[in-house]
């Protein structure tokens, strides 16, 4: 009966050495597993943080668009058919060479352009070549054109802006309206409006 008393006893002593054996280390298991849980918890807050940064991006402003409607009003309407003013005229004058000899007749290049916002009328007849030498004036188209006789010829013409009206006038190298021959030398041709050029006779 001792014998199984003392069994009884030190079986008992075992039973609570190994209890506290297996209490203590399950406590620390559950402790690493605690810090383990902290610890994966911790890391994946920057992830989650980050995610959240690149799936959800911070609204932006929209841009705003301004339309302007410009109204441009087209040029009053201008009335045609008027008379030429002498400031919208641009007249020039050219002599076909500089140099004539023997019996060469000079040729002399008139051209009218209008200038103006519309078309108008013009008279040609008011055009008038001059040739002269020095002082000694010698001929004119204007007069020798009055001095032909036969009928009159209509010289009204209709002057588009841009379009130049072009006409040659010779000179038959007599002074007045079928005089004499004039002697070779220098000659200066003049038009109202286009300035002189010098020529030759030889």
């Amino acid at each position: 009966m001792g014998v199984d008393t003392g069994r009884g006893s030190g079986g008992s002593g075992l039973d609570r050495y190994w209890r506290r054996r297996v209490v203590a280390l399950a406590m620390g298991l559950g402790a690493v597993g605690v810090l383990a849980w902290a610890c994966a918890d911790g890391e994946d807050e920057p992830r989650r943080r980050a995610n959240a940064a690149w799936s959800d991006p911070p609204p932006t402003a929209m841009p705003t668009v301004t339309v302007t409607r410009t109204v441009i009003r087209s040029a009053e309407p201008v009335a045609e058919g008027g008379r030429c003013a002498a400031k919208n005229l641009v007249v020039s004058l050219a002599a076909s060479r500089d140099t004539y000899t023997g019996r060469d007749a000079p040729r002399f290049r008139v051209s009218v352009v209008n200038a103006g916002e519309g078309e108008c009328t013009w008279d040609a007849g008011s055009l008038d070549v001059r040739v002269a030498s020095g002082d000694d004036r010698i001929w004119s188209s204007a007069r020798c054109r009055r001095s032909g006789g036969g009928r009159a010829e209509n010289t009204r013409r209709t002057l588009r802006r841009g379009i130049p009206y072009v006409d040659t006038v010779g000179w038959d190298r007599r002074r007045g309206c079928g005089g004499a021959r004039v002697r070779p030398g220098t000659y200066v041709v003049a038009l109202k409006g286009a300035g002189k050029q010098v020529f030759q006779l030889r």
